[in-house]
């Protein structure tokens, strides 16, 4: 695995882990709507753990990176996000362990890996009003990007389109997951805080990729 590979990866988290704790503010409110208002507290403060040790993780391969974020959210993240996020890195990581090269297969076998990991932990799954709602469809779309031969840049654009699509369109669904459910058919009429989160994330990366 390439130098260039790795430092993809670290560009990704580290552009996520700014975002969610610049945005801190932003995303409570998101929640606030109709869950408990913690996420962006939740997310920043794992995040800013990230930030704070980032010269200090492991960088042998992308798996091992991956595996020293997951620990990192998990130390500090409270709630339901903290298991939640941590198990999405550990799942990518664990995919990262069977690949030779970070090329679009690889991504779309990560973010698999870390959705099925979101699913299993969060016992969610797509039409529940939760993040996978804008990530998953969002993988399936970088996969047919792919499979029709799509530049990179193309790949990516394509990729928040749908991911930011797909985000707000959770705002027809009822919450079933989270504090959110709580609000029975209150939930409908706003967008999923963390699937908004989970596109403003992304869009961060595509517009800033190096």
């Amino acid at each position: 695995m390439s130098a260039t590979d790795l430092a993809d990866v670290e560009y990704v988290v580290h552009s996520l882990a700014q975002t969610a704790v610049d945005r801190e503010k932003e995303f409570g409110d998101l929640d606030a709507v109709v869950g408990d208002g913690d996420l962006g507290y939740s997310l920043a403060r794992g995040f800013e753990k990230v930030l704070a040790d980032w010269d200090s993780f492991k960088r042998d391969d992308v798996a091992t990176f991956l595996q020293q974020i997951a620990l990192a959210i998990s130390s500090r993240i409270g709630g339901t996000s903290g298991p939640l996020w941590g198990t999405a890195f550990l799942r990518a990581s664990a995919a990262a362990k069977t690949i030779d090269a970070i090329d679009g297969a690889a991504v779309v076998a990560m973010l698999r890996g870390a959705t099925d990991g979101i699913k299993a932990r969060g016992n969610a799954d797509l039409g529940d009003k939760t993040l996978l709602d804008a990530l998953i469809p969002a993988t399936d779309e970088l996969e047919r990007q792919l499979q029709a031969g799509a530049s990179p840049e193309e790949c990516r654009a394509e990729f928040a389109k749908k991911t930011r699509e797909c985000a707000d369109a959770t705002s027809s669904l009822q919450a079933k997951r989270g504090r959110a459910s709580y609000s029975g058919e209150r939930s409908i009429g706003s967008p999923d805080a963390g699937a908004v989160a989970v596109a403003i994330i992304v869009e961060g990366i595509v517009a800033d990729w190096p």
